[in-house]
């Protein structure tokens, strides 16, 4: 699964770790994450992540 980076303060979301804080079980694809979410570190829109080759 790919990770994906926040374009605003660099927090790297990594689907094996999940955002458990936030409510995101681990092993959840970013694609599966509610548009609502937002970043755990700066408050950044789902939007603002760009996938990480």
């Amino acid at each position: 699964m790919a990770k994906w980076k926040c374009t605003v303060c660099g927090y790297v979301y990594n689907p094996e770790e999940g955002d458990p804080d936030g409510g995101i079980a681990p092993g959840t694809p970013f694609e599966q994450i509610p548009d609502d979410w937002v970043c755990p570190v700066c408050g950044a829109a789902k939007d603002q992540f760009e996938k990480v080759a």
